[in-house]
């Protein structure tokens, strides 16, 4: 890979397009922990399954941060692993969507808004110009 390809601007416009994206997904993790934080003496609301959950995503998203910055810089390891992370970040936020009882309501209503930003994550890297530019020479 050159640095002409990552700078091709079909390319910096999917990473910038899954920055936004991941950033949009690490703002609403730390919002959720903010709220969280709030009402903590609301414990029908504030379970510590979302203490739990809610850090646990915060890092995910910190992370995947790490990896889309480390890609975007022409990592191949990093967008592999940033595409493995996304798809399984995915499958985790339907499970606890679709378990009933474990979270409250409004996590699963959070939690269907980050799937969202981690769908659209998804769909670009797994887009003909990003698996282009880090297919195996």
């Amino acid at each position: 890979m050159t640095s002409t390809d990552l700078n091709h601007p079909d390319t910096r416009r999917a990473f910038r397009t899954v920055r936004r994206l991941v950033l949009a997904y690490l703002g609403l993790s730390a919002l959720t922990l903010v709220a969280a934080f709030a009402l903590r003496d609301h414990t029908d609301l504030i379970t510590p399954a979302v203490w739990v959950r809610g850090t646990i995503v915060l890092a995910g998203a910190a992370a995947a941060l790490l990896l889309t910055v480390r890609a975007a810089r022409g990592s191949r390891g990093a967008f592999r692993r940033l595409r493995v992370v996304s798809g399984a970040m995915l499958v985790a936020i339907a499970a606890i969507i679709a378990v009933p009882g474990v979270f409250p309501v409004w996590m699963k209503i959070e939690q269907g808004f980050c799937g969202l930003a981690l769908l659209g994550v998804a769909v670009v890297l797994n887009g003909r110009q990003l698996r282009a530019l880090f297919a195996r020479p």
